[in-house]
């Protein structure tokens, strides 16, 4: 991993990142890793996963805290339960794949994920699925911190208050999960919390603002330009990747 502190145009580069996924998520639910992973890992490939998922944690934490009234917990215990074994499959994967590697494998899981969304798929939601949605959460949230789609798929039927809820939820235990399992593989360090700490405001930040926006913007236009940026930055980052193994 790279020194740190991080150098100022980098972090400055960060911080607006992160700032657009905490945006993202707090106004639809996930996203915040979708947007961020793919750029971050562009500019600084040790900000990703770790970081990521503690930031994750904190705009879920807030976000629930908010819609907290809307929250139905029920079955989400299955989803974490397969965060388990999927969470050290992706652990695995980062332990012994190449950065390039890596760099191609998370531009392809931001694709799948945006694919997904626009096929808008339907699944029954019980037992089963739900600890499906969770190995592949794991799995996916291990390598490149976005875990959010498999989850958002089953869930898409509930409300707009109750999806963000049961997302946030889900994250807050998912996150805690994956943490574990990074530390338990020697893939967390003091230098990921104090990354985290330092993008932390721009979290924050993001949050605020879609405080203000929840109730006014078109929920379909925001998810369109979530898409398109995320199509953009997984291409970026694909071809970054696919030079290096040339």
């Amino acid at each position: 991993m790279p020194a740190l502190p991080l150098d100022p145009q980098i972090l400055a580069l960060a911080s607006l990142i992160v700032f657009v996924g905490a945006l993202t998520q707090s106004l639809i639910g996930f996203g915040m890793a979708i947007v961020a992973s793919p750029l971050l890992y562009l500019i600084e490939p040790s900000l990703v996963p770790a970081p990521v998922i503690l930031m994750g944690f904190s705009i879920a934490l807030l976000t629930l805290f908010r819609e907290r009234g809307a929250l139905e917990f029920k079955g989400l215990q299955y989803a974490l339960l397969g965060r388990i074994p999927g969470g050290f499959i992706g652990a695995g994967l980062l332990l012994f794949a190449p950065q390039a590697i890596l760099g191609l494998t998370i531009s392809i899981i931001v694709a799948i994920a945006v694919v997904l969304s626009l096929l808008r798929v339907t699944l029954a939601v019980n037992r089963r699925s739900l600890f499906s949605a969770g190995v592949i959460s794991g799995i996916f949230g291990n390598i490149a911190a976005i875990g959010g789609p498999p989850l958002a798929i089953l869930l898409s039927g509930k409300d707009a208050k109750q999806f963000r809820a049961a997302l946030s939820a889900f994250f807050i235990f998912s996150s805690i999960i994956a943490m574990v399992i990074l530390g338990l593989t020697g893939l967390l360090t003091p230098q990921h919390f104090y990354c985290s700490a330092l993008l932390l405001p721009s979290v924050l930040l993001g949050y605020l603002m879609a405080n203000r926006l929840v109730g006014r913007i078109d929920k379909q236009k925001t998810r369109v330009m979530t898409l398109i940026l995320c199509s953009l930055s997984a291409f970026l980052l694909a071809a970054k990747s696919i030079t290096s193994l040339l």
